[in-house]
């Protein structure tokens, strides 16, 4: 990846954080019409509320004891920024849950990762809880020819689901190489695998002549 396109990315993230802060004190959550949400950051909430209760109480402590008003100024605005940071970053992950709709599933985290996948290209959900090792988001685990990309909250997963084929997914992690499993972090990881089993029984039962 070139230095342009990171750039890129990091510019993206940043505006989604913010566009999610503005939607969640709106209380707008991005759910479109038809489609069923299912929340995936209770792990991590508690944690995010603690960083921004300690900001919070460090911002004005440290502008009453610096001597030095520029200094105090500066690191008033990176405090405050910092906050607003954390906030945002709690309201993209609140307001970007994963969705399923008549299309298939919807999986997300936070204003970073959005992907789609079709009713067609799901072969099975199961319940299957994960430990991921390392603090990324997205993991790309090889199991021989087999790729499984993971999508981890609190370095966890809670549901596997299964692809028919494997296909390329937009991830930067994956390299743009196929991958056949998508894990998932699910707050309600069984009523997620009934959903996502529900549709995929309906997807099979329809024929062909009749796909959308």
């Amino acid at each position: 990846m070139t230095a342009g396109e990171l750039v890129r990315r990091a510019v993206a993230s940043e505006l989604g954080t913010w566009r999610s802060l503005a939607r969640w004190v709106r209380r707008r959550p991005d759910v479109p019409p038809g489609a069923e949400p299912f929340p995936y950051a209770s792990a991590v909430t508690p944690v995010l509320w603690t960083f921004i209760v300690l900001s919070a109480v460090e911002i004005p402590l440290v502008d009453w004891l610096l001597p030095w008003p520029s200094l105090r100024v500066a690191l008033l605005v990176v405090g405050a920024y910092g906050l607003l940071w954390m906030i945002g970053l709690l309201a993209a992950m609140r307001v970007h849950p994963h969705t399923v709709d008549a299309e298939g599933l919807r999986l997300r985290s936070g204003a970073s990762v959005d992907v789609r996948v079709a009713w067609e290209d799901v072969a099975a959900a199961r319940v299957r809880r994960r430990s991921v090792e390392g603090s990324r988001t997205v993991v790309v685990a090889e199991e021989g020819e087999r790729r499984a990309v993971s999508v981890a909250v609190a370095g966890s997963t809670q549901v596997d689901v299964e692809l028919r084929t494997p296909l390329v997914l937009p991830l930067a992690r994956a390299g743009g190489q196929p991958v056949g499993e998508l894990r998932l972090a699910a707050d309600d990881p069984a009523a997620l695998v009934r959903r996502l089993r529900a549709g995929i029984a309906a997807a099979a039962a329809t024929p062909e002549g009749d796909a959308r």
